[in-house]
């Protein structure tokens, strides 16, 4: 039997995503969004509170990079979104990382997280009080630790992290179960 919870965000699981910028003195921000994914081929959408130092990099700079919080880096994806930039000046510097600037956008890569998209602002627009950032992918670093012989990300490789909205808490991606558009393939035959 189902028991009614109300009305809450019960997407599971969300992805845990290291955001960077540039502030305007130059200096690397970066901050965990949990409220982000892919909405096309080559697009990112995240929700942003309006009050965010990292909203007003982007909108300034019309760049960011995303990149996916792994298991070995926790400590410091839990930092980077509990420590405001507005408040604390050294945030970046406190975890002591490492970033460098793309190649293809005006964002800092963060050097310890293994995947990461650097992205160019598509759209802007407020959007039920907090702000909705599109993005365009227009490259993906990944570090050969995390790919397969093909060249491709593999999860059991990377170790990404989800964050658990019922329960405020992390998880790592496990064990490949399935073949996507494999597995429910019998059923197509009935």
């Amino acid at each position: 039997m189902k028991k009614d919870l109300g009305s809450l965000p019960a997407v599971f699981p969300m992805p845990v995503l290291m955001v960077a910028t540039y502030g305007e003195d130059g200096k690397v921000d970066v901050m965990n969004v949990a409220w982000g994914n892919i909405c096309a081929m080559d697009k990112i959408a995240l929700n942003l509170a309006t009050d965010r130092k990292t909203l007003k990099n982007i909108r300034a700079r019309k760049a960011f990079t995303v990149a996916l919080a792994d298991e070995e880096h926790l400590k410091e994806a839990d930092f980077f979104g509990t420590a405001s930039g507005n408040v604390m000046t050294d945030k970046f510097e406190r975890t002591g990382f490492h970033a460098v600037k793309s190649a293809h956008v005006d964002a800092p890569v963060i050097e310890e997280f293994p995947v990461t998209m650097e992205c160019k602002v598509e759209e802007i627009r407020d959007s039920f009080g907090e702000v909705k950032v599109t993005g365009t992918i227009v490259n993906v670093l990944a570090d050969e630790k995390v790919l397969d012989e093909k060249g491709k990300v593999d999860a059991g490789k990377l170790h990404a992290v989800m964050f658990d909205q019922f329960n405020n808490a992390y998880y790592s991606t496990g064990s490949k179960i399935a073949d996507a558009w494999r597995i429910g393939s019998e059923l197509m035959k009935k």
